[in-house]
């Protein structure tokens, strides 16, 4: 084939070469290629010896083309690698291969979007490792930053991934887009970290940063249990237990008042009122009330009135308890992020697909059983959702 322009040559030669592929039903289907060897004829062929070849069956492969298809495939199903092997009878290392070279194929730059959402989520276990050079001990990284779509009207989801949740590492993820792609976004919606927020507003700063109020919901629940344990220590010198009031209702202490029927509302309120004569814990109860008033606004398009009067009954209240120090610390957490949730009440844009897209990489996870490879493990997530958003 590369003679330039000779064609033919004398076959001299048989070789058989055994090929992987399908099964046939439910038996392994064997496929032996009985390859034909040739000798040019040309004298000044600088290759001289050349054999057949299949669109099938590349060079240097022992495995067919429509069996490495149906690895990508599995690979696109979120299946473990060895239980891919073991169906069709090859290595773990093939399986990876295959699922390799198809996520080289995928485009390298994500579709534009308007709403960007970051997020991060364990990856691993912390490790302890020797630096070479200082001989000092570090902690290894365990977190991966997700990047991910928040436009429910376009197809892919999970945009990026880069390791770590710094500023830096968002910041090196966004600098590597096209300037084309970043000036694209409006919204970016994070929880409330400080390095997330650097990062947007060091290289997005025509963007406008919401935070997602799922996590000043957990701030909420965190102060008031935070409280119950605190007054428990206090008044009894031990952990709750089954008998005391605050304790048997501490789900209750969480759940929305809207969702309380009216006895099971006394029976707390009274109970607690008893257990706790200081009633720190029912004023923490209050302003995580309070909180969730101000934060439902989002859904009901609020006019800066109504967002100033919720602000106002959520900060006065707080004040009211200024002796609580977890009480305290939430007004303060609120009156710092307080642009970034005003911006969240107007435009009512959530991190709940990011949110989503963390339990599908979580699933990966358990599905592999933990990966030691963090390149493949970004991979093997980005494969996954891009063939999910085709799908």
């Amino acid at each position: 084939p590369r003679c330039g322009g000779v064609v033919g040559g004398r076959p001299y030669d048989l070789r058989e070469s055994r090929v992987k592929d399908l099964p046939f039903g439910e038996r392994p289907l064997v496929v032996i290629w009985r390859k034909r060897r040739y000798r040019c004829g040309e004298p000044r062929c600088a290759q001289r010896i050349f054999v057949e070849r299949s669109d099938e069956i590349r060079p240097g492969r022992r495995s067919s083309e429509r069996l490495r298809r149906a690895l990508a495939r599995a690979d696109a199903e979120c299946r473990a690698y060895a239980r891919v092997a073991a169906e069709y009878g090859v290595s773990w290392w093939l399986v990876n291969d295959v699922a390799a070279r198809a996520a080289a194929e995928l485009p390298a730059e994500p579709p534009p979007v308007r709403a960007l959402g970051i997020d991060e989520t364990r990856t691993r276990r912390p490790r302890w490792a020797r630096d070479p050079d200082t001989g000092a001990w570090r902690l290894a990284e365990p977190w991966m930053t997700s990047l991910t779509n928040l436009d429910v009207t376009a197809g892919r989801v999970i945009l990026g991934l880069t390791p770590g949740r710094s500023s830096k590492a968002v910041c090196t993820w966004l600098e590597a887009r096209e300037q084309a792609w970043r000036e694209g976004i409006e919204v970016v919606a994070i929880d409330p970290c400080a390095a997330y927020a650097h990062a947007v507003r060091k290289t997005l700063p025509h963007a406008t940063v919401v935070v997602d109020h799922f996590h000043l919901h957990r701030l909420a629940n965190d102060m008031l249990t935070k409280v119950r344990r605190r007054v428990t220590w206090d008044n009894r010198h031990r952990r709750g237990r089954l008998v005391d009031p605050e304790w048997a209702n501490r789900r209750r202490l969480l759940t929305a008042g809207e969702r309380l029927p009216d006895q099971r509302f006394a029976t707390m309120w009274n109970a607690i009122t008893d257990a706790d004569p200081s009633g720190q814990i029912l004023a923490a109860y209050i302003a995580k009330e309070h909180l969730r008033d101000l934060l439902s606004l989002a859904r009901r398009s609020p006019t800066r009135e109504q967002i100033s009067n919720a602000r106002y009954r959520f900060g006065a209240w707080c004040a009211l308890f200024c002796n609580v120090p977890e009480i305290v610390a939430l007004a303060e957490t609120i009156d710092t992020w307080w642009p970034e949730i005003e911006a969240f009440l107007r435009l009512n844009i959530t991190n709940a697909r990011t949110e989503g897209s963390n339990r599908t990489i979580k699933q990966l996870k358990r599905v592999g059983c933990g990966f030691a490879n963090q390149a493949n493990y970004q991979r093997r997530i980005l494969a996954y959702a891009t063939a999910q958003d085709a799908a």
